[in-house]
């Protein structure tokens, strides 16, 4: 049976953490990071999940109008800003020094999973409902919109486990740390969701805004806000791939539609990796 490279790399990180080397000092700071970005990131993903179920109208924000819309705006501008610009190359210095010492870099990721987990709790903990309800499923619409908004999360499971899940849950670079070893990033990400269109994780993202089963005025601003970053961030992301990847990234692009899936036939895939891909693909932010 062959092996699953996105199983088999998570397997040989946690591996690898199960037996640290020696050295206390670096363990207690790997362990007390990776803690807290794990609690962290469950909790702006449940933040998530509960707010948008009720269409925004639950949240703990309590700002006086007009200045709660001032204030829903810096919280939605802030995630998708801060989320891109420590993306780039400058991003990428800063994360490294966040913490303090030798074993910054290692654990930029982790840093910067546990930095967007904040910002999602921020978000969607913070938010000032307007108080307006639109429209509240009932009945059968209740149990349609639930199996849909269900899915919609379920499809954004899958597309992080394809993209490389210890990417994505930040656990690359604690567990790095531990081991002792430089952070190994998964390969560009061709299988599973990534075999039908090129942006999984952001298409699916974008379906959990639209198929909740509240809708409000802040629903809705928030919906069209980042349906808008799911469509245009992705661009951005793209270019380091083709600076990284080179033509086998233009083979993809070729292959695979960018965020909506083909109705007729695929064509075979021809994106494995060259020795050459393989030596790239040995480190660097997703």
């Amino acid at each position: 049976m062959p092996s699953d490279p996105r199983i088999d790399g998570l397997l040989r990180l946690i591996l690898a953490a199960l037996r640290p080397p020696a050295g206390a000092g670096r363990i207690a700071l790997a362990l007390g990071l990776g803690f807290a970005t794990h609690l962290a990131f469950a909790a702006g993903v449940l933040a998530m999940v509960a707010a948008m179920f009720f269409g925004m109208s639950e949240s703990l924000g309590r700002v006086p109008a007009p200045w709660s819309w001032l204030a829903n705006a810096a919280l939605i501008v802030q995630f998708p800003l801060a989320h891109s610009l420590l993306l780039t190359r400058g991003g990428g210095r800063v994360l490294a020094r966040l913490v303090p010492g030798p074993h910054g870099a290692t654990l930029a990721t982790t840093s910067y999973a546990l930095i967007a987990s904040l910002q999602l709790l921020a978000l969607f903990a913070l938010w000032t409902p307007s108080g307006v309800v639109w429209w509240r499923a009932e009945g059968a619409a209740l149990v349609a919109s639930c199996i849909a908004y269900g899915a919609a999360w379920l499809l954004l499971m899958k597309a992080s486990f394809d993209a490389g899940v210890e990417v994505q849950s930040g656990a690359l670079g604690w567990m790095s740390l531990m081991a002792r070893v430089a952070p190994r990033f998964p390969d560009m990400p061709t299988l599973g969701l990534f075999r039908v269109i090129r942006q999984p994780i952001y298409v699916a993202f974008a379906l959990t805004l639209w198929t909740v089963p509240v809708w409000t005025p802040d629903q809705l601003m928030l919906a069209l806000c980042f349906t808008a970053y799911c469509l245009l961030a992705p661009r951005l992301k793209e270019r380091r791939f083709a600076a990284r990847h080179g033509a086998r990234f233009a083979r993809y692009r070729a292959e695979v539609p960018y965020a909506l899936p083909r109705l007729t036939r695929r064509r075979p895939m021809h994106n494995e990796p060259t020795p050459g891909d393989t030596a790239r693909n040995a480190g660097g932010p997703r």
